[in-house]
């Protein structure tokens, strides 16, 4: 469980990025953070690995303040995945994959291994292994990164808009095996993205930010759609949110188990 209490992030200008942010993502989550440019989404997502120092308030990780830890080691157990992937273009695959591995001092059979079982969790052929970046499509170096991000096994991962720099049909596709390898593997995750129907679609909950880094609303998707705070998030949700629930109720009819019938006793149905 990751959990901010009063957290501000000031800058020497004035400008203040995220403003007394109270919040809590439940472990086993994916908890999304949603709004406009400006409004401290990304700020408060790097403030949890410490990329960002907050200026108030404090961000702790099971109960633990992240100010204790090393930075770097800190870093190194929580997965980051970024827009554009942000692999290294000099590296092959499979060492991409083994960045994190390599780090803490895994060795090189045993990096090498975890990384070609992740490519095939993620949905990427082996054969790619000893290509490097520029041969691969944008959607899978994304999930190249998402692999990258996983192979040291954290707990707990970042994601800053990882889908939005790929054509819709790559990013749904995108969603569905994310949501896919979510369910299998089942880490507490942070995702920032500007688009409020992924959101909905990925978010176990909501976060709605508010341009000067306020919190305007944290609820499921569902009570989002349902019953949205007056002003700022009313009119960010726009006037589709009867569709954009519509949507959202569909999908979950469609990942819900079919009812299974009822077995009927034997004597029962002999004496039908």
């Amino acid at each position: 469980m990751i959990r901010f209490d009063g957290v501000t992030k000031r800058y020497p200008d004035g400008t203040v990025a995220v403003d007394d942010l109270t919040l809590e993502i439940p472990s086993g989550q994916i908890t999304v953070f949603v709004g406009p440019s400006g409004c401290g989404k990304t700020t408060s997502l790097r403030m949890i690995n410490r990329m960002i120092e907050p200026t108030a308030g404090t961000i702790s990780i099971d109960g633990e303040d992240i100010r204790k830890k090393d930075a770097s080691d800190l870093r190194r157990g929580i997965g980051y995945v970024i827009q554009h992937a942000g692999l290294f273009p000099h590296r092959t695959i499979i060492d991409n994959i083994a960045t994190v591995p390599y780090l803490l001092g895994w060795d090189k059979k045993k990096a090498r291994a975890t990384a070609l079982e992740l490519m095939e969790r993620v949905g990427l052929d082996t054969k790619m292994a000893k290509r490097y970046p520029f041969q691969l499509s944008g959607g899978q170096q994304q999930r190249v990164g998402v692999a990258r991000a996983l192979a040291a096994d954290p707990p707990v991962m970042l994601m800053d808009e990882p889908f939005s720099a790929v054509d819709p049909i790559v990013r749904n596709s995108l969603q569905d095996e994310f949501l896919r390898l979510q369910s299998e593997v089942r880490k507490t995750i942070a995702f920032v993205t500007h688009d409020i129907d992924e959101a909905v679609k990925l978010g176990h909950r909501i976060a709605v930010f508010q341009v000067g880094g306020v919190l305007a609303q944290h609820a499921t998707p569902d009570e989002l759609l349902t019953n949205p705070a007056e002003g700022f998030v009313t009119e960010f949700l726009g006037g589709e949110k009867g569709l954009k629930r519509l949507r959202f109720n569909r999908e979950l009819d469609a990942t819900e188990e079919p009812a299974q019938p009822e077995i009927e006793d034997d004597v029962e149905a002999a004496e039908r």
